[in-house]
């Protein structure tokens, strides 16, 4: 007899698989109960999906544009075939569900992304396809969804050219329940008093501030808010004094800061040490470490990173630092962390020296997970850091000619690091191959522990080959299993688009 899901049992797998859009898109082809329910799913977030081949990508993108555009009211299948765009549906049929009411997030910029590439690629359009038309089609699907989603959690509008949508949300009934804004400072005040007028409940505000200046309109929605948790800023002309004093407002309540800054002046951060009640913050820098790459980082003499008075600052709650960039001079950092280290639980600096690296294996016990660059002859203190932190439980490492050796590096972790350890990523600074020899020594270490856990082991590389050879691939297939390993490769630009997620929200 055949066992047959419920629904709620399917409900709940569905769920877990959310991020995984193309195994979701496969349960719509079972039965008529798998599509009902996995559907929902699949379009909650249907922005967010990734393929490596571009034509795929395309015929994705494609067909969420085609079938949204099938559930476009005629008044604005007119207004396109006046304009000359028709974008012919997946099928002759009707769509089988309403999908605009099954999206949780809008996202303007992946919208349009997709319609251009969608329209710039069918040759009928190429001579006369433009821009304008691209923003056509995405104002018209835009005013679909809005119309048609009952409980909007998420709204990015993060498009330099946005201000050609005509925002309404007079007939929106999911908008009260908006959670999460992403928006330019200059989009125009009417957008954020339509905003005011019905979300007091945003918890995450991700603000890019552009030619210096942000909207009253802004500042308004940002004062009215009741629980304001976190905030993101990105800055493009080093300047911030005109929304700090509306984000003082929340100081009690925001727990999470990010900020990006793409000018190499100087950014201001002494106004950060007055939100007290931080458990994440994140410093994103890049145009300084571009700028100075090339040099050692005790040849900083001018300092980039406004850190003299922020070390003074007490975070009795922060668990997160990042500084995925450019790190403040040493002695301002060490000094943040003898004042904030022990409750800390990630911390991800992406230069170091001596003197920092030790002053984490002293300042922060209790630290779970952990990116900081070790130099050569710098072995030493992974092991102090091992031993100090008995509660790691991850760590990235950065390996090559300048930096740990690979081999010592698994040598280490086999034999010093603490019982609650579970993952190791390895970042490969050039091109260098474990012996097989030495690999299977790894694993047998491992497998010998006391402590009994799977170890997730990533080489992240620029090329998937480099530490694959055949002979190590067996190796690695014969430790997974027997459950003692769990394998996985990522090139650099896989895992530098993971860490984006981590420390930006732009």
């Amino acid at each position: 007899m055949t066992c047959q899901l419920t629904a709620d049992c399917l409900s709940e797998i569905f769920e877990y698989l959310e991020e995984d859009k193309f195994t979701l898109h496969s349960c719509l082809l079972v039965n008529r109960l798998w599509c009902t329910i996995s559907v929902r799913v699949l379009w909650r977030n249907i922005w967010n999906f990734k393929h490596p081949c571009r034509r795929r990508s395309l015929r994705v993108a494609s067909s969420i544009i085609s079938t949204l555009f099938a559930c476009l009211p005629n008044e604005s299948k007119e207004l396109l075939f006046e304009n000359n765009i028709c974008i012919l549906p997946p099928t002759s049929r009707p769509p089988l569900f309403n999908y605009a009411a099954f999206c949780k997030i809008i996202s303007t910029h992946k919208i349009n992304e997709m319609i251009f590439s969608i329209l710039s690629d069918k040759t009928s359009f190429y001579n006369s396809f433009s821009a304008d038309k691209s923003g056509l089609v995405t104002t018209e699907i835009i005013k679909l969804l809005t119309s048609q989603i009952y409980s909007l959690k998420k709204l990015d509008c993060y498009r330099f050219d946005c201000d050609y949508i005509n925002f309404s949300f007079n007939n929106s009934p999911g908008i009260r329940d908006l959670l999460e804004l992403g928006c330019l400072s200059t989009l125009p005040s009417n957008f954020f008093y339509q905003l005011s007028q019905v979300c007091h409940n945003l918890q995450s505000i991700a603000i890019i501030i552009n030619n210096n200046y942000v909207s009253n309109g802004l500042k308004e929605l940002i004062s009215l808010q009741n629980n304001l948790k976190n905030i993101a800023l990105s800055t493009f002309d080093n300047n911030l004094a005109d929304i700090i004093p509306t984000l003082i407002k929340h100081s009690n309540s925001i727990t999470k800061l990010r900020l990006y800054n793409s000018d190499e002046d100087n950014l201001p951060l002494s106004f950060i040490g007055i939100f007290s009640n931080l458990q994440e913050i994140i410093l994103s820098f890049p145009n300084v470490l571009e700028l100075f790459e090339n040099f050692e980082f005790e040849d900083f003499t001018r300092e980039f990173i406004d850190f003299k008075n922020l070390q003074y600052a007490n975070f009795p709650k922060l668990q997160t630092l990042k500084i995925p960039f450019h790190c403040p001079k040493v002695k301002y950092v060490i000094k943040f962390l003898e004042n904030n280290g022990k409750n800390l639980k990630k911390l991800y600096i992406s230069r170091s020296n001596r003197d920092l690296s030790l002053s984490i294996a002293n300042l922060c016990p209790n630290i779970t997970s952990l990116y900081v660059i070790f130099k050569n002859n710098e072995l030493d203190i992974l092991k102090t850091i091992f031993i100090n932190c008995q509660h790691l439980e991850s760590i990235k490492i950065l390996c090559g000619v300048k930096h740990l050796n690979k081999k010592k590096v698994l040598e280490t972790v086999a034999n010093y690091s603490p019982n609650k350890f579970c993952e190791l990523k390895i970042y490969s600074s050039s091109y260098s191959c474990v012996s097989s020899k030495d690999l299977e020594s790894f694993f047998i270490n491992w497998k010998n522990r006391i402590s009994k856990k799977l170890l997730k082991l990533i080489m992240i590389t620029g090329d998937y080959f480099s530490c694959l050879n055949l002979e190590n691939m067996k190796i690695v297939k014969k430790y997974e299993n027997l459950g003692i390993i769990k394998f996985e490769t990522k090139s650099y630009y896989e895992e530098e688009e993971e860490e984006k997620l981590h420390y930006s929200h732009f």
